[in-house]
C-alpha cells in the first residue's frame, strides 16, 4: 500500500537525533543548575519555591516516585494488548525520555532567571509531570501510530502544554496542586481529539489484535499498582511542605483506597455473571487519584476525600462498559486504552471538585471563577491542540500503520520468533484435536 511508508530506517533515526541535538543546543544556550539565588519561580501549586531551596536534595524522594509513576506506571499499564508490549513499554520510555528534556525547556521558559533556565528537583518534577500529558495521549491512540508520529506529537503537546499551565497557574491563578485538570483532563481531551482526526474506519469493527491474553492482562497489572502506590506522591509532590503536603497524601491515600471498593463493585454488577473484568480493575481502581488532584492539598475532610474516590471509581466503571463503545461507534472516537474513563471524565470530575471545594472556603484566598476558568482553559487547550496536532500527523509521510498492521509490534520492532510458532503449534494441536472429535 503506497498510502503508507512504514520503512523507519531513515525517517526515525534522522528525526530522533535532530530532536536531541537542537535539545542539546538549547541546554547550552539557556540551561545551568540552580545554586539556589534566583527566587522567580511559580507552578501549579503556586508555591514559592524559595522553601525548597534550603535542602537542594528535599524533594528528591517525591521525585523517584513521580518517576516510577512515569516510566513503569504509565508503561506497563498500556501492556494488555497482546502483540503490542515492546511498543507499550517501549516508545513510552522513549517519549518519556524525549518529554522531559523539552519540558525542561518550554517551562522554564516561564521562569528564567537572568535569562537562564535554573534546573532544580522542582524543576525536574515538572518537567516529568509535563510528560505525563504525552504518556495519557499516547494511550487513546496506542497501537494505531507511528513513533516518528509520537515524536511530533510530543514536541507539540508539551509545547501547548506549558502554555495552559502558565496561564493556569500564573495568569489565573488557579489551585490544581494535584494537576487533575492540567494533566489529566487536559491529556485525556488531547489524546481524544488526535484520535478523533486520526479515525479509521476500518478499525470500526474492532481488530484481531485488539484483545489481551491471560499474561499481558497480569503485565498491565504491574503498571496498575505502582502508578496505585505512588499516586499520593504524584498529588503531593509539588505542594507546600509541611502539613498542606500531608493533607496532599492523605486524601489521595484515601480517595484511592475508596476508588478500589466502587471500582470493584461496579464491575461486578454490569458484568455477566457478576464476574469482574480485569479492564476496570487496571484502570478504573486509580480513578479516585485523577479526581481528587485538583483539591488534594485542600482542607476537604478525610470523608470528602473518601467520597470522590467512590465516585470516581463509578464513574470510571460505567464509562468503560457503556460510553467507550458509544464513542468509538457514533462519534468516532477509538480510544485504545480508554483514558477518557481514567484520565478525562476524573479529570472532570476533580475540577469541578476543586470549583465546589474552594467556594466552601476549603483553601484559602482561592476564587471559584479562576477555578472554573482553569477547567474550561484546559479542555480548551486540549481540544483544538490536539485537533491541530492531529492534523500534522496525519500527514502521510510520518510513517503510520496501515490498518492491518495495528496494534502489532513487528512493525517497528524485531520480535523474537518463539511465540509465533508456539501458538501455530497450539492452534494445529487444537485443529487436529477437533478432528479427532469429530
Amino acid at each position: 500500500m503506497p498510502a503508507y511508508a512504514t520503512n523507519m530506517r531513515l525517517k526515525f533515526p534522522i528525526l530522533a537525533l535532530i530532536l536531541e541535538i537542537i535539545t542539546i543546543i538549547l541546554f547550552a544556550v539557556f540551561v545551568d543548575y540552580d545554586d539556589g539565588k534566583g527566587h522567580g519561580h511559580d507552578s501549579h501549586s503556586n508555591s514559592s519555591e524559595t522553601h525548597h531551596e534550603e535542602k537542594p536534595m528535599d524533594l528528591y524522594p517525591m521525585f523517584q516516585d513521580v518517576h516510577v509513576m512515569i516510566f513503569i506506571g504509565f508503561g506497563f499499564l498500556m501492556t494488555f494488548l497482546k502483540r503490542y508490549g515492546f511498543s507499550s513499554v517501549g516508545i513510552n520510555l522513549l517519549l518519556a525520555a524525549f518529554g522531559l528534556q523539552w519540558g525542561l525547556l518550554m517551562q522554564g521558559v516561564w521562569h528564567l532567571v537572568d535569562g537562564k533556565i535554573k534546573i532544580n528537583i522542582f524543576k525536574i518534577i515538572n518537567a516529568d509531570f509535563s510528560t505525563a500529558t504525552v504518556l495519557i495521549s499516547f494511550g487513546a491512540v496506542l497501537g494505531k501510530t507511528s513513533p516518528v508520529q509520537l515524536l511530533i506529537m510530543t514536541i507539540l503537546e508539551i509545547t501547548i502544554f506549558s502554555i495552559n499551565e502558565h496561564l493556569v497557574a500564573t495568569v489565573l491563578e488557579a489551585n490544581d496542586v494535584g494537576a487533575s485538570m492540567i494533566i489529566h483532563a487536559y491529556g485525556a481531551y488531547f489524546g481524544l481529539a488526535v484520535a478523533r482526526v486520526l479515525y479509521r474506519p476500518g478499525l470500526r469493527n474492532g481488530h484481531e489484535n485488539e484483545g489481551s491474553v491471560y499474561h499481558s492482562d497480569l503485565f498491565a497489572m504491574i503498571g496498575t499498582v505502582f502508578l496505585w502506590m505512588f499516586w499520593p506522591s504524584f498529588n503531593s509532590a509539588i505542594a507546600d511542605p509541611g502539613l498542606t503536603q500531608l493533607t496532599a497524601v492523605i486524601n489521595t491515600y484515601l480517595s484511592l483506597a475508596a476508588c478500589v471498593l466502587s471500582a470493584y463493585a461496579i464491575s461486578s454488577l454490569v458484568e455477566h455473571k457478576g464476574k469482574l473484568d480485569m479492564v476496570h480493575i487496571q484502570n478504573a481502581t486509580l480513578a479516585g487519584g485523577v479526581a481528587v488532584g485538583t483539591c488534594a492539598d485542600m482542607n476537604i475532610g478525610p470523608f470528602g476525600a473518601m467520597l470522590i474516590g467512590l465516585v470516581a471509581g463509578i464513574i470510571s466503571t460505567l464509562g468503560f462498559k457503556f460510553l467507550s463503545p458509544i464513542l468509538a461507534s457514533s462519534v468516532g472516537i477509538q480510544d485504545t486504552c480508554g483514558v477518557h474513563n481514567l484520565h478525562g471524565m476524573p479529570g472532570i470530575l476533580g475540577g469541578l471538585a476543586g470549583i465546589v471545594a474552594v467556594s466552601l472556603g476549603k483553601k484559602e484566598g482561592g476564587d471559584p471563577v479562576m477555578q472554573a476558568a482553569a477547567l474550561a482553559s484546559s479542555l480548551g487547550f486540549a481540544l483544538v491542540g490536539g485537533a491541530v496536532t492531529g492534523f500534522i500527523m496525519k500527514l502521510p509521510f510520518w510513517g503510520q500503520p496501515p490498518d492491518q498492521n495495528c496494534y502489532d509490534d513487528s512493525l517497528y520492532w524485531e520480535v523474537p520468533e518463539e511465540e509465533d510458532e508456539n501458538e501455530e503449534s497450539l492452534a494445529h494441536a487444537d485443529h487436529s484435536k477437533n478432528k479427532a472429535e469429530v
